[in-house]
């Protein structure tokens, strides 16, 4: 019988199932007998007594080679406090959706066509009309088109900003959503509209996947693409569907917040977080491009 110490062969101590099957799978590999039973309530392997000492070397090498494995989890990475920040900027969007149902007279506009003014219009976009990729993603078809935005982009971005920040998540955020439509205005005929925060809500995907990616990739080893192959597998349910889904402000959306997630996992690598003075001034200047392009849109 031996005894999980591997000391003098004399103690008998309970075996985890766990550790049983290594030992078993240890021994039947050096080719030596061996057996488990049930003694008293407690799990022993049994070897016959002629193989008891080659059964104990072996266990002993094996016990000193895995030493400590598999390590230790890495510490976990430092989060934010984010959901407030998350919910008002959700909020706010709502609110702004409200405010393009009413008949309002804005700046010669009488009344504003919020839809006109600021859809991503492949043609006009690229005749120089900058702020439609921008003002784009804060128009919605309906409710059940915001609600689904909001929904699932408030879990990806809420998880991001906790691991980057308010300021750098919702920039890099806002980054792939202006990316994705002007990409998506590139390649699409000029007759090609489109509206909604989807374009930027799959850039969180493609954000965080690479995030993680890059944070774990040590742990992931030989499954190092898991999270992106995880990234596709939502992007493939959730935004290919759909009657007037635009499949290709999707993708790219998704394939720059892969790239603007590289970036910063320069600036965020051994837990390094940006300070919280920059994060502040990242969060305005979001703001900022938001309110300069609506600005835009409304005087031309």
């Amino acid at each position: 019988m031996i005894p999980p110490e591997l000391r003098d062969g004399l103690t008998r101590q309970t075996l985890s199932k766990r550790k049983l099957r290594n030992w078993a799978l240890v021994l039947q590999a050096k080719q030596i007998p061996c057996r488990s039973e049930q003694i008293e309530g407690a799990r022993q392997l049994l070897v016959p007594i002629a193989d008891f000492e080659a059964a104990c070397a072996e266990l002993r090498i094996f016990e000193e080679e895995n030493h400590n494995w598999p390590p230790p989890p890495p510490a976990p990475h430092p989060q934010q406090e984010n959901t407030a920040t998350t919910i008002w900027v959700l909020i706010a969007l709502s609110l702004f959706y409200v405010l393009t149902q009413q008949q309002i007279d804005l700046f010669g506009h009488t009344p504003v066509d919020w839809y006109a003014l600021g859809n991503a219009d492949a043609g006009k976009i690229l005749a120089g009309q900058w702020w439609r990729p921008v003002t784009a993603l804060t128009l919605h078809a309906g409710w059940i088109h915001l609600f689904g935005n909001v929904v699932v982009g408030g879990v990806f971005v809420n998880r991001l900003c906790r691991d980057l920040g308010s300021g750098l998540g919702w920039s890099l955020v806002l980054a792939s959503g202006i990316l994705g439509n002007l990409a998506n205005a590139i390649v699409q005929s000029p007759d090609h509209r489109s509206i909604g925060a989807s374009t930027a809500v799959f850039g969180a995907v493609g954000l965080l996947a690479t995030i993680n990616l890059l944070r774990y990739r040590s742990q992931l080893r030989r499954h190092w693409l898991m999270p992106i192959a995880a990234a596709l597998a939502l992007l493939a349910l959730l935004g290919t569907g759909g009657k007037n889904t635009d499949i290709g402000a999707h993708l790219f959306g998704f394939l720059f917040g892969i790239g603007l997630g590289l970036v910063s996992g320069f600036f965020t690598r051994k837990g390094r977080q940006l300070k919280r003075k920059i994060d502040k001034i990242l969060a305005f200047a979001a703001l900022f491009v938001i309110s300069v392009a609506w600005l835009s849109a409304l005087l031309v």
